[in-house]
């Protein structure tokens, strides 16, 4: 056979592969076509919807979640009704809803703002927390099923800033915190160190300096009355100093009064305990991180509910995206 006979076979069989080829597919988007149109319009509008809601889904669970902030502890970082977005990878994604979670080399740092189980938080069963995530992601944060008897959202999870890391060791005194980093002996401020850091962030007080001497007056006077005891009136005097707090700080309170309680019964040990649970800290293992707010006097945090599993942290901060108004990163 000659070269141009050679050559013109093969160039018929290009040819005929390739009218095959586009013969065949040109068949498979007719049918395709005519399947659509044979669709009710229901139907081809669920099939849409669905396959958008296993997006939003996959995204949210092992991307970017989106949440509102429900309460005012992270003011002015984060705002009541601020819609914020989490980057659920960096620490690593739950392989699942509430299980297993993939290993990430990231770990949460000091000053992150991280979303994390709330440790207080009464699950209704497996079932239901699958159900509640998910429904919650698909809408965005706009339904929520998990609600109280007074119909109000349940705090399943919390949004804090990481104050903390393993090693260290943290005192409140009237109020402002006091840290003993891992390896050494002194106490830090912790105002100036986060000025020293760069960090830009607000430690907001809803407390006065000049109402703590009211406010530890008050609590002596609560622990008289815990012990069937009349407070004196001049004793009641210097608690009124306290009287216009709007938000008290709590645990000096609570401090005082188990203080008063120890020392007028120094043979229960309960109170001496729990006083010196109060008076000597919290100290963060291996393995976990402590969590507070910002806004110092109304916040329940790490303070109340202690350092938590570094593998309950789900997620970081990333950018808030409504309102308009305060759109940006989260700092």
């Amino acid at each position: 056979m000659s070269n141009i006979s050679q050559k013109a076979d093969f160039f018929d069989r290009i040819q005929s592969i390739t009218e095959r080829f586009l013969t065949r597919r040109a068949r498979i988007r007719h049918e395709k076509k005519e399947k659509r149109k044979a669709k009710h319009p229901v139907l081809d509008w669920l099939d849409a919807f669905l396959w958008a809601a296993c997006m939003v889904l996959l995204a949210n669970q092992y991307l970017v979640q989106a949440y509102r902030i429900p309460s005012g502890s992270m003011i002015d970082s984060l705002n009541i009704g601020d819609h914020v977005f989490v980057n659920k990878i960096i620490y690593g994604p739950e392989i699942l809803p509430g299980f297993l979670k993939l290993p990430s080399p990231v770990k949460p740092k000091k000053n992150d703002i991280i979303i994390f189980e709330n440790p207080s938080y009464i699950s209704k069963g497996t079932v239901f927390d699958v159900a509640q995530r998910i429904i919650y992601m698909l809408t965005l944060t706009l339904v929520d099923i998990d609600k109280d008897e007074s119909g109000d959202p349940r705090v399943h999870f919390l949004i804090k800033r990481a104050a903390g890391t393993s090693g260290d060791h943290f005192v409140m005194e009237n109020g402002n915190m006091k840290i003993r980093f891992k390896g050494e002996s002194g106490w830090a401020d912790e105002a100036q160190y986060v000025k020293a850091r760069g960090w830009t962030h607000n430690i907001n007080r809803l407390m006065r300096d000049d109402q703590y001497a009211g406010l530890k007056a008050a609590a002596k006077a609560a622990g008289w009355m815990d012990m069937g005891l009349t407070p004196s009136g001049k004793l009641m005097e210097r608690a009124s100093g306290a009287k216009d707090a709007r938000f008290p700080d709590y645990l000096t309170h609570e401090m005082i009064r188990l203080e008063t309680l120890r020392r007028a019964s120094p043979h229960d040990s309960r109170y001496g305990a729990l006083y010196a649970k109060h008076r000597l800290g919290w100290y963060v293992s291996e393995g976990r991180i402590f969590p507070m707010g910002d806004n110092r006097d109304n916040s329940r945090d790490g303070r109340y509910f202690g350092p938590v599993k570094i593998s309950k942290v789900l997620g970081k901060g990333m950018i808030i995206y409504w309102p308009a108004s305060r759109m940006g990163s989260i700092k």
